[in-house]
């Protein structure tokens, strides 16, 4: 399995960005993905998940309202929409896959720059 992020970027308070992850390796029908964060001297948190059959979805409260998960089944990648971006969210984004019967996520992406200036 290999997963690749992209979109991050630079952004005001209050703006938008669009991640992407382009998954590759196997059928991931089975799978839940997932978007994680890791700001500067904080560990990692979960943002957002979706399953990839049925598009359930599920959000931190920290995100909730903001940002929208989304997979594209031609395309084989799962979005990250963030609105109303505020300085907290500042971190690293990484995507990540799991089968959806297990606890951990196995598979992770390399991570992607997100900074919301004030």
């Amino acid at each position: 399995v290999q997963l690749q992020a992209s979109g991050g970027g630079v952004v005001q308070a209050g703006g938008s960005l669009r991640l992407s992850c382009a998954a590759s390796g196997r059928t991931f029908t089975n799978y839940v993905m997932g978007w994680f964060r890791q700001a500067p001297g904080k560990e990692r948190e979960f943002v957002a998940r979706i399953r990839w059959s049925g598009g359930s979805t599920y959000y931190a409260d920290s995100v909730k309202g903001r940002f929208t998960i989304s997979r594209d089944n031609a395309k084989n990648t799962v979005d990250l929409q963030m609105n109303s971006l505020k300085p907290e969210d500042t971190a690293v984004y990484y995507c990540a896959a799991k089968v959806f019967t297990t606890s951990g996520y196995d598979y992770w992406g390399q991570g992607t720059q997100v900074t919301v200036s004030s």
